[in-house]
């Protein structure tokens, strides 16, 4: 008799290593209120609520009507990979080839790409908490071993030079930055990425890779820079993650891009042949399109996006103990419910996490948010402010009248 029929099918063991989502209990309980006709406002969802450009949506039709509906080459069409050098080059300063382009299914499916290519057992990986939530489990799934380093409210969410350098071994192989950051929208400075670059010179051992998905979504003037461009030393040991979802609107198209050395792009190439080859043929002609086209509806829409910035910025502000930091960019706040800690409900239950208080907000103001144990830092939670500002206004309000029944 066999293993199978005495025990039953069961997943691989590496599952083992993925921690169920944080979010699926606020996920669930927010469906099921909606099932039963309850009012509930989505701040979880990070997706810009504004459609894709036109151009790039006549780009894609345009493609389509010409035939460009066949598999291309693995890892990005020639077209596509000349618009993304193009764009480091004038974007960002940095100079690439053919040969250090991936295009991949979206930005995730490249930072999945590069650490399946690169981790062995037991590599470890530096992740600055708060994470986007993704970042430990694709370490796992890879075999490598997370360590994550904790960024607090107090050094603006931002990896220190010392925290960077206490956090290195011998078996480190990644350094990943998210800029501005998922969930905090806090950015790293060109004078915050050479100091740690000056540390990172002295572990040649060490690479990194720069998720950079909302480099256009910013605030107040912030400047955006990315490490090799601020040290290009690092250039042949970093790889630059872009991608076009967040700043063009097109989180379904699915489309994400990154520049490094060749051997690692060359791999990468390699498990992606093995799983979903090319991406789409259509989605990358709308890609080029966007990478090419005109960047003027930018700034029409990052002003949307500060003017609910700040509206939720000094909601948060004005209650009792909550606070938040001002972002530089994305579009997430972070606040702190360390002053809601310790409270009591209604019912006599006490506000013990920001789990517990995330699941108050939905419960009795209707209002979805995420904790912050989901990325790796308590007490906190996030919000999404990509909807309507009606819709933000009105989540402020049950905010502070839900907060202000916790005594």
């Amino acid at each position: 008799m066999d293993a199978a029929s005495v025990f039953g099918p069961r997943p691989a063991r590496r599952m083992n290593a993925v921690q169920p989502s944080p979010t699926i209990a606020i996920t669930r309980l927010s469906n099921e209120l909606r099932r039963a006709g309850e009012d509930i406002i989505g701040l979880s969802q990070g997706e810009p609520d504004f459609d894709t450009p036109r151009h790039i949506i006549e780009a894609a039709k345009a493609a389509m009507d010409a035939g460009q509906t066949r598999y291309t080459d693995v890892d990005g069409t020639p077209e596509l990979k000349r618009a993304i050098i193009a764009k480091f080059r004038r974007e960002n300063g940095i100079a690439y080839e053919h040969d250090q382009i991936s295009v991949g299914t979206g930005g995730k499916q490249v930072l999945y790409n590069a650490f399946f290519a690169t981790l062995d057992e037991g590599d470890e990986v530096i992740i600055p908490a708060p994470y986007w939530v993704s970042y430990p489990d694709m370490v796992r799934l890879a075999g490598g071993v997370p360590v994550t380093v904790p960024c607090g409210g107090e050094d603006g969410f931002l990896l220190t030079a010392a925290s960077l350098r206490n956090a290195i071994t011998s078996k480190t192989k990644w350094l990943i930055l998210n800029s501005p950051s998922n969930p905090t929208g806090a950015g790293y400075s060109a004078a915050c990425l050479r100091s740690l670059a000056d540390v990172l010179l002295e572990f040649p051992h060490v690479m990194v890779m720069t998720d950079d998905m909302y480099e256009h979504i910013r605030y107040d003037g912030w400047e955006f820079a990315t490490i090799a461009a601020v040290e290009p030393r690092l250039k042949d040991r970093t790889l630059t993650v872009n991608g076009v979802s967040k700043a063009y609107s097109m989180t379904g198209w699915r489309i994400g891009y990154a520049g490094g050395p060749s051997w690692l792009i060359k791999a990468m190439a390699t498990i992606q042949s093995q799983s979903t080859t090319n991406p789409s043929s259509v989605s990358q002609a709308a890609a080029v399109a966007a990478l090419t086209g005109p960047l003027d509806f930018l700034a029409e829409r990052n002003a949307v996006f500060q003017a609910r910035r700040d509206l939720c910025l000094n909601g948060f502000n004005s209650i009792e103990g909550l606070s938040c930091l001002k972002p530089d960019g994305a579009f997430y706040l972070f606040p702190s419910c360390a002053g809601m800690i310790g409270r009591k409900r209604s019912d006599g239950r006490s506000i013990e996490s920001d789990a517990d208080f995330a699941t108050w907000l939905i419960e009795d103001a209707g209002v979805a948010v995420v904790p912050g144990s989901a990325f790796g830092l308590t007490p906190y939670f996030r919000i999404s402010f990509a909807t309507s500002t009606q819709r933000l206004e009105a989540a402020m309000e049950r905010i502070a009248k839900a907060c202000s029944k916790l005594i």
